[in-house]
C-alpha cells in the first residue's frame, strides 16, 4: 500500500511528504536542544540535568535522521536532489551534535556567568526556525525556499561574528584556565553557526536545481 501511494504521488507530481516530515522531526529535536541549552545558561535547568536531557533529545534526532535515510531508499519523488537532502540532514545533525557538546562541556567545565552566551543561542534558534520554514516551503511554496535559507545563512553568519567578538574579549584579559574553558564553549557555538550555514547552502543548492 505504501508503494502504491508513492506511485500515485509520482503520477500526480506530488512530493514525498515522509522525507520533509523526517527533516522537520530532526529540526524539532535540534530546536529542543537549543532551548535546553538556553534554559541551562539561564539557570532554569541545572547543568547535570541538562546533560542528561540532551541525551534523549539527541536520540530523537538520530531516529529522525535514520528515518530519512530509510525513506530515501524507496522514495520515488523527492523535493530536492537526494544528495542535497542527505547533505541537509547531515548538517542538521551537526547542529544538534555541537549543541550536545556545548551542554556536555558546560557540565564538565563549570564556567561561571554563562548568561553571556544568550545572544549566540538566540541566533541559533533564529537559524533553526528559518530552516524549518525552508523545509516546509519545499513542497508548498518552493519560490520562497531560497529566501528562507538566506535567513538561516544570515543567522549562521551572525553567530560567527559574535564568536569573533567573544574571542577578542576573552584574550584581551588574563588567559586563565577559566578563560580557556570559556573559549572552548564559545567555539562550540561557532561550530553550530557553521553547520546552520551549511544546511542553508544544501537547501539552497537543491532548490536552485529544481
Amino acid at each position: 500500500m505504501k508503494r502504491l501511494r508513492r506511485i500515485r504521488d509520482l503520477m500526480t507530481g506530488r512530493m514525498d511528504s515522509a522525507l520533509t516530515d523526517a527533516l522537520l522531526g530532526q529540526l524539532q529535536a535540534t530546536k529542543e536542544g537549543a532551548w535546553l541549552a538556553m534554559a541551562m545558561i539561564g539557570g532554569e535547568v541545572g547543568r547535570t540535568g541538562a546533560h542528561e536531557q540532551m541525551r534523549s533529545i539527541e536520540h530523537l534526532g538520530d531516529e529522525e535522521r535514520a528515518r530519512l535515510i530509510e525513506e530515501l531508499k524507496s522514495a520515488l519523488v523527492t523535493p530536492i536532489d537526494r544528495e542535497d537532502l542527505f547533505r541537509l540532514s547531515r548538517s542538521i545533525d551537526d547542529v544538534l551534535d555541537s549543541l550536545r557538546d556545548f551542554v556536555r562541556e558546560s557540565h564538565l567545565y563549570r564556567v561561571p556567568d554563562q548568561i553571556r552566551f544568550t545572544p549566540l543561542l538566540d541566533q541559533v534558534i533564529v537559524g533553526i526556525d528559518a530552516l524549518e520554514n525552508a523545509v516546509r516551503d519545499l513542497a508548498s511554496r518552493p519560490s520562497v525556499v531560497v529566501h528562507d535559507a538566506l535567513e538561516a545563512k544570515k543567522a549562521g553568519g551572525a553567530i560567527r561574528r559574535m564568536y569573533q567578538y567573544e574571542i577578542s574579549r576573552i584574550f584581551s584579559g588574563e588567559v586563565t584556565p577559566d578563560a580557556m574553558k570559556e573559549r572552548e564553549l564559545v567555539r562550540r557555538l561557532e561550530i553550530v553557526g557553521v553547520a546552520i550555514g551549511e544546511a542553508a547552502d544544501a537547501i539552497t543548492d537543491g532548490a536552485m536545481k529544481r
